[in-house]
């Protein structure tokens, strides 16, 4: 299976604002976009690029892959999904990609970064319902109940405990701090479904 082996701060630089894709790293000063904040590459800060409407569309597409960590089959796979639904597709496409298991896994505050709520999943520590599911991209549905298995469940230290009563969680989501686990409440709409990245750019992309 493919999978990004670069480094998750490189990918932050190109982009050049944090994407948050190293959990409490990307709040400390040892964050590589706060120590430098250019593109890499051998030009560094001299580079004097400038994008075209094409590089501003392919920029906001790679900027959403690299949030949620999938790859561009699957990525071009969910917008496919979103043109067949009637309405707007890119608040279509931003749904499918929130709710994603390893999506809501972080969201909830169950783990610190989604590369890490991607791991318990494939590792069969997360369960919906219940019941495990060892496949990232599984489409949560509203109503839905995700926690930890018995597995590490139990091995929950205190201080994450802590951790999770201060998380603030979306409201589409409530999140249960004492028994770690989470509820979704209804899929994201409106303003709940805001983003670093504009989906609209991304519609352009694959409307050329």
């Amino acid at each position: 299976m493919a999978r990004h082996i670069d480094p998750k701060c490189k990918l932050c630089r190109r982009e050049g604002e944090k994407l948050y894709l190293k959990g409490d790293r990307c709040f400390t000063p040892k964050c590589s976009i706060t120590r430098r904040s250019y593109a890499p590459g051998v030009h560094g800060p001299n580079s004097k690029t400038r994008p075209t409407q094409y590089g501003l569309q392919l920029r906001e597409k790679q900027k959403a892959k690299n949030i949620y960590g999938i790859m561009e089959r699957q990525f071009s796979n969910y917008f496919e999904k979103a043109t067949k639904r009637i309405g707007d597709t890119g608040a279509f496409l931003v749904q499918l990609l929130e709710m994603r298991l390893d999506n809501i896994v972080f969201r909830s505050g169950l783990t610190k970064s989604r590369a890490l709520a991607r791991q318990l999943v494939t590792h069969g520590h997360i369960t919906v319902n219940g019941k495990k599911v060892s496949v990232p991209s599984y489409q949560v549905k509203e109503g839905d109940i995700i926690g930890l298995d018995a597995t590490i469940g139990n091995k929950v230290s205190d201080e994450d405990k802590i951790r999770l009563e201060k998380h603030q969680a979306p409201a589409w989501l409530r999140l249960e701090a004492k028994d770690v686990t989470a509820k979704v409440l209804h899929v994201p709409q409106g303003d709940e479904l805001k983003q670093s990245f504009d989906p609209t750019k991304i519609v352009e992309f694959y409307s050329r």
